[in-house]
């Protein structure tokens, strides 16, 4: 079992400790090249390989080539973090739900905006309070992703309307569809850039369920 760093934002910190969220898409960094009728040319570890498109997406990427590892590895979750000196003696607290994260006991707790918060790419894994295990790795391209998947990205439902949203709230602004696809397609271009969605790229689903942390 090997141990890698993920990083994840504020609001899919939130879906994760919800239970919400058990899935993640990222790009694949070097793209399948589709040639005419079944061939396929995909590069991992430095080599370039061609065949059969779905024996080498299908088998090879997922078993060799994905970067975050494979069914039975763990991630552990960088996220945004401060150890005010308000708090004395300094827990570690994390800007997802501060300030319910505040361990029991600590009075004169400062707001949000008054602590000078962490970059999560600069979390050492000892501070790490999310342990994900991978359960399942494939490669697909983006717009294959299904309304469960997209779901399990982390998404809201909204029980008065059975709508979707990525933060409750955003419904008031528009950002609400029945259609958790439409959703999701809309968290990926405000994470990847306008167009994102559209680009369809090839993309590593990653499936994970949350365990127990241990330092």
């Amino acid at each position: 079992m090997k141990e890698r760093p993920i990083l994840f934002s504020g609001a899919m910190v939130r879906a994760i400790l919800d239970g919400r969220k058990t899935q993640t898409r990222r790009i694949v960094k070097l793209q399948p090249e589709l040639r005419d009728g079944d061939d396929c040319v995909v590069q991992y570890g430095g080599r370039s390989l061609s065949g059969p498109r779905d024996y080498l997406i299908g088998e090879i990427l997922p078993r060799f080539g994905c970067p975050y590892g494979q069914p039975g590895d763990r991630l552990w979750v960088r996220e945004t973090w401060a150890q005010p000196a308000a708090l004395d003696p300094g827990p570690t607290v994390y800007l997802a739900d501060y300030p319910a994260c505040v361990p029991a006991g600590f009075e004169n707790i400062p707001p949000a905006k008054a602590i000078t918060w962490k970059s999560s790419i600069h979390m050492p894994r000892a501070l790490c309070r999310l342990m994900l295990e991978i359960t399942g790795v494939r490669v697909e391209r983006l717009n294959d992703c299904s309304e469960a998947d997209a779901v399990a990205e982390g998404l809201h439902i909204l029980p008065a309307s059975g709508r979707y949203v990525v933060n409750p709230g955003e419904q008031y602004f528009g950002a609400a569809d029945h259609d958790p696809r439409v959703v999701y397609a809309d968290l990926w271009d405000r994470i990847n850039g306008a167009g994102a969605w559209e680009a369809n790229p090839w993309v590593w689903v990653v499936e994970f369920r949350r365990v127990q942390c241990v330092s």
